[in-house]
């Protein structure tokens, strides 16, 4: 890189003035895109399970991915990565589509209309003041609740736990080679991770991969190729029946779920990165405007909601602190896009580890909890557990909101409810008193 190219770089990006360098945050690009790129084979295997191209959806993550990382980068000036959001996608295919019959093209509508709302209210203090209302004990539970559901679905996608009619869930064959071959990715991502390996669960996800292909249980399609065509999912948007009693309860949930978990991530990120001043996030309105608008570009591309990234923290820790960092994530997502043969020869068990493993990093919350409060307690319990019992992460939120209003409400706690909650915990009721769940 020329001395001119670094300086235009210096200045734009203000490197040297948040204490950083071009070749730091070239190098933390690269290490937040190997902790993250597992999403460009996880997405597409999770989405294909809706009925949705494989190929399609593989671009349309990488391409959404990028404008996000782009956006974030050059608007808003921080080291944080966007793409697809695990559990957002889940909740897109298993608990919409498949759960409740909706075409993938409405929920696809669905998502587009949640990221309109998003950038409605990224002009406004709203989101903040929505996310400042629900209380600490839920935000968690809700975390750790979507991670206990990604990990039923990928123990489920191994053949590790099966449907049982006696007692409807029970143990899978632990003898079949994809259960064995779930355990060993699982166990080389812990691995991996307690010595610091940057990429762990991409080197997983590929180890498994090769070996299962070697061993004749997988098919090898390649490493490179040509750039699948987009037209199966670009634009595919059904508005049709969206604004239904149920599917106005699905666009709440995508919004919903997506605003804890980007604003949570970009605050975090950033306090990690020592970019919070007076403990707020300066340029909040421009971060925000980034995530929600990559939403409504993935939901047009052909992809559920685009949202922050906590693996954002290893480019962090590896030195990140400008927007640099994210334009190089969005950079390499890019050029992923002529891997397609590599990513389509992944089969689920494959992907089943990465699953487990983020469940594993969003349950930890629940240790925040005051469980000496009963009244805390109780609430977050119901929200974590219902999801994957109820399998939907809808129904886990509205137990967790009624519950903790009407808990509250008899325990003569009823001040200590922000009426937002009250708000959400009747509508979710109404929801449930007339049409179900």
């Amino acid at each position: 890189m020329s001395a001119a190219d670094s300086s235009f770089l210096d200045r734009f990006f203000k490197i040297r003035e948040n204490g950083s360098s071009v070749r730091t945050e070239v190098l933390a690009g690269l290490t937040t895109f190997l902790a993250m790129s597992y999403i460009i084979v996880v997405n597409p295997t999770i989405l294909h399970e809706a009925g949705m191209d494989f190929g399609a959806v593989f671009v349309a993550t990488c391409i959404a991915s990028a404008i996000g990382c782009m956006m974030m980068g050059l608007i808003a000036n921080y080291p944080i990565a966007l793409a697809p959001g695990m559990g957002l996608n889940a909740y897109f295919t298993y608990a919409v589509v498949k759960g409740m019959g909706i075409p993938w093209q409405v929920a696809l509508g669905a998502v587009f209309v949640s990221g309109v709302i998003f950038v409605a209210l990224s002009f406004w203090k709203v989101r903040e003041a929505i996310v400042n209302a629900i209380p600490m004990s839920l935000k968690l539970s809700i975390t750790a609740g979507i991670g206990l559901f990604l990990a039923l679905i990928a123990l489920k996608n191994a053949g590790i736990v099966v449907a049982n009619p006696a007692t409807y869930v029970g143990l899978g064959d632990l003898h079949a080679p994809q259960a064995l071959m779930a355990f060993l990715g699982f166990f080389m991502i812990v691995v991996l991770n307690h010595y610091r390996v940057r990429g762990a669960i991409i080197i997983s996800i590929l180890v498994v991969t090769i070996l299962a292909s070697v061993l004749g249980f997988n098919e090898f399609r390649g490493v490179y190729g040509a750039v699948p065509s987009l037209a199966p999912t670009f634009m595919q948007l059904d508005f049709h029946d969206l604004f239904t009693a149920g599917m106005v309860g699905v666009i709440f949930v995508f919004f919903f779920v997506d605003l804890f978990d980007s604003t949570g991530t970009l605050v975090g990120v950033a306090h990690r990165a020592g970019l919070l001043v007076d403990g707020k996030l300066p340029r909040l309105k421009k971060a925000l405007f980034a995530d929600s608008t990559a939403i409504v570009a993935g939901a047009g591309l052909g992809t559920s909601s685009t949202t922050a990234y906590i693996e954002s923290a290893a480019g962090v820790s590896a030195g990140g602190k400008t927007g640099l960092t994210a334009v190089v994530v969005g950079v390499l997502m890019l050029l992923s896009l002529w891997f397609s043969p590599l990513a389509s020869s992944v089969p689920a068990y494959a992907t089943a580890p990465a699953l487990l493993y983020v469940g594993v990093l969003m349950i930890r919350g629940l240790a925040e909890i005051d469980w000496d409060d009963i009244t805390e307690a109780a609430p977050a319990f119901m929200t974590a557990i219902f999801m994957p019992f109820a399998y939907s992460i809808a129904d886990g939120i509205a137990m967790g909101f009624i519950s903790y209003a009407v808990i509250k409400l008899f325990c003569g706690k009823a001040k200590e409810v922000p009426y937002m909650i009250w708000i959400i915990a009747l509508l979710w009721a109404a929801k449930f008193a007339w049409i179900g769940a």
